[in-house]
């Protein structure tokens, strides 16, 4: 099965998202002056926008490449929790899994561009764990459903939805229904993360976690191969900024891809498109090599555009031709 075939499939493909979902907040405007209060920039605002962030970015690439995805996620009951919510059904993205909260907000990370210069990022989040009650809920749901996905996609950013009592229930329950899991980590719950799929995560974070450092080539294929051995996983994607990404799969394949765009350019959102158009991928029965170079695609196309931009199949086919 070619790239080509692969993309094909995504159409239709149910994706089960579960993950920190986020609201990204950009305020645009110019800067004429320094303020006499603090040797600070004061940012003239002309235009606010709100974006899909985090998990929910990752679900955005996968709509628009024509997969249905579920998210399951909590948010609070707050205004940036209602924008979050209506952007996302805006998107025909199912949100039924959705848990509001009145104990925590709404992830929201602003950033300030002045004079097209990212000047400042605030945030406001929580990464308190939730509790093994909504745990519970959310295992429930997704038990309901489960044979209805192609794959599930696990994004962690360390706000405190996904924990190890949380893993010791999804994984189990996806494996014995033969469901692929697709994981996007960053903190130290990557060792949880037993018997998954694929294994998405930046090489400098998994070197912190495992205690090889990452000096050279050698020692890169030493962290993919731990973790292909000790985490007992089929594929291990290991994101390595502006080198590239080196793939790892069970069958000894390794590949490393170089980033197909070079030089300055804006980098947000480039992981949220690798991470869904992998977990589209491997929900059609890519092999790691090939979903890889499709992500890889998509990566260049999001660093040739600005903010959290979604890549269309039509453009990552171009690209790959």
């Amino acid at each position: 099965m070619t790239e080509m075939d692969v993309i094909s499939k995504f159409n239709g493909t149910r994706i089960l998202a579960i993950g920190d979902l986020m609201l990204d907040h950009y305020l645009y405007g110019t800067v004429t002056r320094i303020s006499p209060e603090a040797p600070v920039p004061i940012v003239n605002i002309d235009k606010e926008v709100f974006e899909l962030g985090g998990a929910a970015n990752a679900i955005n690439n996968m709509n628009s490449l024509g997969g249905v995805v579920e998210a399951v996620g909590l948010i609070g009951k707050d205004d940036a929790g209602t924008k979050l919510l209506n952007i996302l059904k805006e998107k025909n993205v199912i949100t039924d899994g959705i848990i509001l909260s009145d104990e925590r907000p709404t992830t929201v990370k602003t950033r300030i561009i002045g004079n097209g210069s990212h000047i400042v990022r605030l945030e406001r989040e929580t990464h308190k764990k939730i509790g093994t009650e909504i745990s519970a809920q959310i295992i429930e749901y997704i038990k309901n459903r489960i044979k209805n996905y192609g794959a599930i996609l696990i994004m962690d950013y360390n706000n405190g939805l996904v924990t190890p009592y949380l893993l010791d229930k999804l994984i189990p329950l996806a494996n014995f229904n033969e469901i692929p899991i697709i994981v996007n980590s960053k903190t130290e719950n990557l060792i949880h993360y037993k018997k998954v799929s694929v294994i998405i995560s930046d090489y400098y974070k998994v070197s912190n976690v495992i205690g090889i450092k990452p000096i050279n080539e050698t020692s890169i294929r030493n962290i993919g191969q731990w973790m292909l051995t000790r985490l007992d996983c089929k594929g291990i994607i290991l994101m390595q900024g502006e080198k590239g990404m080196s793939v790892f799969a069970r069958d000894g394949a390794f590949k490393h891809l170089p980033i197909i765009t070079k030089g300055e350019a804006d980098i947000t959102g480039v992981e949220d498109a690798i991470i869904g158009v992998v977990t589209l991928s491997v929900a059609n029965g890519s092999n790691m090599i090939d979903a890889a170079i499709i992500a890889n695609a998509a990566a260049a196309i999001v660093l040739k555009n600005k903010g959290n931009y979604a890549p269309s199949k039509e453009e990552i086919l171009e690209l790959i031709q």
